[in-house]
């Protein structure tokens, strides 16, 4: 199938005033300037000379996690028996079949980070999804495990104090994290011992089986990061701190107070997933919620990102969290990368989504006038190669 005749935003290179992209089989894999060589069918389509852009990316939500209409039988975020739970699969929470998918799909968000929440200081795995319409949550997977879920500050705090068992301070927090990630280094390093020496004379046994360590061991690895719930400034260092201690990759998630400490965060390298923005504040960590603070953070050069945290904003709702952030004075281009190709990078999935290039999965946007005008619907959504909205045009 062949999208022509369109104002192309790669993302990647300059913009394509007038071109086209074909693609086969989910993947893109042409993109061009003008028309193709090869005639056009009756099947392709004609953008009329609107903007095309990559499928829109949401960082960081919890979609069929919390689902439409339900309380305690549909909510499946948090797993408050044990503060240190990191084994848990993001993967078997997921409805695929709630109402959101559809919403999502038609709002131009095509693929999205979903998993547990910020109850436990280790909350588990998160994963990155497709929102096409599927039965199947396996069959929406971009990547799982994505990241490992921790969790800082107040949630933890008040999960915990309100059953009256640790954590209920921020030292025990860390504590609990550390504690774990001691074990899991350890264990680590028996694993690696025994790999070292196989089917050698100082062969040694492994170690016990243990879930949670063996969940830890892609993030010691390096293969994965962790994905850290953090809005005052303190914690955010103390997630900084955290990370060097062990030497894992790691992502700021909210970063409520980060347009506060914009310098310290450039100078340690750290990404920012940026959000919920559109919110009350409804807990003393919101205290210094403001729109700025994305536009803060790239003003000092920090790689961001946005995001919904659905149900928190509506996931339908993501471009306009853009149009806040832009209102806020992030530049629009860089308010369009941080739910495209910035937010791929942050996410590690750049491979495979955030940009139209030869390679990528065909995921699109078509629009008209800007891409945050919330007055407006996406005139088409494309999701690996398959029309999943589109409006006359």
């Amino acid at each position: 199938m062949v999208i022509y005749n369109a104002r192309i935003k790669t993302m990647s290179e300059a913009d394509i005033e007038n071109g086209y992209v074909e693609f086969i089989d989910g993947k893109i894999t042409t993109v061009g300037c003008g028309v193709p060589d090869a005639p056009l069918s009756e099947n392709d389509i004609d953008a009329g000379g609107l903007t095309l852009c990559p499928g829109f990316i949401d960082a960081h939500s919890h979609l069929g996690v919390f689902e439409n209409g339900l309380g305690f039988e549909g909510t499946d975020a948090n797993e408050i028996t044990d503060p240190s739970m990191p084994h848990l699969r993001a993967i078997d929470m997921i409805n695929p079949r709630d109402f959101s998918f559809e919403e999502a799909a038609k709002a131009g968000v095509t693929c999205v980070v979903t998993g547990v929440g910020s109850a436990n200081p280790m909350g588990g795995e998160l994963l990155v999804m497709k929102t096409r319409g599927a039965k199947q949550i396996d069959k929406l997977i971009v990547k799982s495990p994505m990241a490992l879920k921790f969790a800082l500050g107040e949630n933890p705090k008040t999960c915990y104090n309100d059953r009256d068992e640790t954590p209920t301070t921020r030292m025990a927090v860390a504590a609990i994290i550390r504690e774990q990630l001691y074990k899991a280094k350890r264990y680590l390093e028996q694993v690696e011992k025994h790999e070292s020496a196989k089917d050698t004379e100082s062969e040694t046994d492994l170690p016990e089986y243990d879930i949670k360590n063996e969940a830890l061991l892609p993030l010691l690895r390096g293969e994965i990061n962790a994905h850290i719930h953090c809005h005052r400034a303190d914690d955010i260092f103390t997630a900084i701190r955290l990370a060097k201690e062990f030497n894992f990759g790691y992502v700021i998630v909210h970063a409520t107070e980060g347009g506060i400490i914009t310098e310290e965060l450039k100078e340690e390298g750290t990404s920012c997933i940026v959000g919920p923005i559109i919110c009350e504040r409804s807990k003393p960590e919101l205290v210094n919620l403001r729109i700025d603070t994305a536009a803060k953070l790239h003003a000092a050069g920090v790689s961001i990102a946005l995001c919904t945290d659905h149900p928190v904003t509506p996931i339908q709702y993501l471009t306009l969290t853009a149009g806040l952030a832009i209102k806020g004075g992030l530049p629009v281009e860089e308010a369009l990368r941080a739910i495209t190709i910035n937010a791929a990078k942050i996410c590690r999935i750049d491979d495979r989504v955030g940009s139209i290039e030869v390679g990528k999965d065909a995921d699109f946007v078509l629009f008209e006038g800007r891409f945050y005008d919330f007055m407006k619907d996406p005139k088409l959504v494309v999701i690996d190669g398959k029309v999943v909205a589109r409006d006359d045009f």
